[in-house]
């Protein structure tokens, strides 16, 4: 689907994000969403729920789908750190680090084995945000007999089997699922919004052990997810065990009650990651899917970080 002539189609429908410098709006972001249930129905949208984009790392707890039903985790003794780190994006601290390091020595994987690169002004790919999930790609092709130098490419036997359990989870053919080369090297998925929505509904089900086993994974190490003062994790520290959240670039945010099987999927248009955590918080309130109290926590560590200057976001959620 074309995406500008989906945005004209549905521009006024957009929830609008404004930024104010005093009483004066300084700039304008626009974003959709989208919120489904296991079995496809969107239950509420803003904007477009078919709005097209690729959903990057928020398809990260599927990409460690493999690693989790292959045995890999229990094989080389790994714990729900390294499941948690496979799932996020973090921020390179000194633990997460050691958290891949831990998982590729425990698998007997060379360090150089990584295809992520060493970030700018780093030492190490293990500190890449991305380290965790190649980590455990490796692990996973080890376990496998799977070649080892190969896992990113589409053709991969890992890939393919993220691919068929997506396209499965959705109900569509695999062959349907358009990848292209996120920015860590990983295949990434182009999606609709609703789409999205209903992967992270089916992460949130309380009926079954993989995903549940993934997600008690990232609830119990937010810190592992992102890191401290980053959205995800300051999210799933006030959600109570009932909040998952993983955010991608250029404005994409996947959210899921827990125990409910329903997901929200955020992307704001121009990509501003300041305009999809406004958002986030906006419709949560709506929702009440967390305590107001946790979502001023909240705010005013995401969204209040200069004086002076202030996200308001207009437009709610409707019933289709």
């Amino acid at each position: 689907m074309n995406i500008q002539t989906e945005y004209s189609k549905t521009n006024t429908n957009a929830l609008k994000i404004l930024v104010k410098r005093g009483s004066s709006v300084e700039s304008i972001h626009r974003a959709h969403a989208s919120i489904c249930n296991t079995k496809g129905r969107t239950l509420m949208k803003a904007g477009s729920s078919e709005y097209e984009t690729f959903i990057r790392s928020a398809l990260k707890p599927f990409q460690a789908l493999p690693f989790v039903t292959s045995g890999t985790s229990e094989k080389y003794n790994l714990d729900n750190k390294s499941i948690a780190l496979a799932c996020g994006s973090h921020c390179g601290s000194a633990d997460q680090a050691r958290t891949a390091f831990k998982l590729l020595w425990n698998a007997e994987i060379d360090i150089k084995e990584l295809k992520c690169p060493i970030p700018q002004d780093r030492e190490s790919k293990l500190q890449h945000n991305c380290s965790g999930k190649h980590s455990a790609f490796l692990a996973t092709c080890k376990k496998m007999n799977w070649d080892l130098d190969s896992y990113l490419m589409g053709h991969h036997p890992l890939q393919k089997e993220i691919f068929r359990r997506v396209a499965e989870l959705l109900k569509i053919p695999a062959e349907e699922l358009i990848a292209e080369r996120d920015d860590c090297g990983a295949p990434t998925l182009l999606l609709r919004l609703s789409q999205m929505a209903i992967l992270y509904a089916h992460l949130s089900r309380s009926d079954n052990p993989e995903f549940e086993k993934i997600t008690r994974a990232m609830t119990g190490h937010p810190d592992l997810v992102a890191g401290e003062g980053c959205f995800d994790s300051e999210l799933i520290k006030r959600g109570h065990n009932q909040i998952i959240s993983k955010g991608g670039s250029e404005g994409i945010q996947c959210i899921g009650l827990l125990g409910e099987g329903m997901g929200l999927s955020i992307k704001v248009e121009d990509g501003s990651k300041r305009a999809k955590h406004a958002v986030a918080i906006h419709l949560l309130r709506q929702l009440e899917w967390i305590t107001p109290s946790a979502l001023e926590e909240l705010d005013e560590i995401m969204l209040q970080k200069k004086p002076g200057i202030y996200l308001e976001v207009e437009g709610k959620l409707k019933v289709p």
